[in-house]
């Protein structure tokens, strides 16, 4: 699997440039800080439709009153449901790289999108590590609000470490 990783972003390297690090998130389904917010608020949401739906159908209320409820209905789907299967989906279609001055990040959700960002660049880069060692890097683009992300990824400390060094380096 990492070959496969290393021969994705090889098209994507300068000619003077080599892979220091290749690799992908973490894949499957997993909670976030933000769910404990999220399901909550999605489970309160979905009640809501449901008892919606339910008095509007059972009240015989005229058909606009269904129809206004639905896409309320598949907004709470998504936000119970959804929202896990797209995320996984999301991460199983991205490729991280780390060459000798910049970071790329290739995504093949829906189009093949790629992202390269110089080292030089970064600024305010911090990560958070699980007990597992795995993790995610956030860093800051040009000192704006542009923020990245590597998500998810294993033995994250030393992925940091890399960058760091990396931009010391240069």
């Amino acid at each position: 699997m990492l070959f496969e990783i290393h021969n994705e972003l090889r098209e994507n390297l300068n000619d003077n440039e080599s892979l220091l690090w290749a690799g992908k998130p973490k894949s499957g389904f997993f909670f976030r800080q933000i769910d404990i917010f999220l399901i909550p608020f999605s489970i309160l949401w979905s009640g809501f439709i449901i008892f919606w739906l339910y008095s509007a159908y059972t009240s015989g209320a005229p058909l606009v009153f269904l129809l206004f409820g639905i896409p309320f209905a598949l907004i709470g789907v998504y936000l119970l449901f959804g929202r896990f299967f797209y995320d996984a989906k999301q991460r199983k279609n991205i490729i991280y790289g780390l060459t000798e001055k910049r970071i790329i990040i290739k995504s093949t959700l829906f189009s093949k999108k790629i992202q390269s960002i110089n080292l030089q660049t970064l600024s305010n880069i911090q990560y958070i590590e699980k007990s597992d060692g795995s993790g995610s890097i956030t860093m800051q683009v040009n000192n704006l609000n542009n923020h990245l992300k590597l998500d998810s990824i294993n033995d994250v400390r030393r992925i940091y470490n890399k960058i760091r060094e990396q931009q010391r380096v240069q």
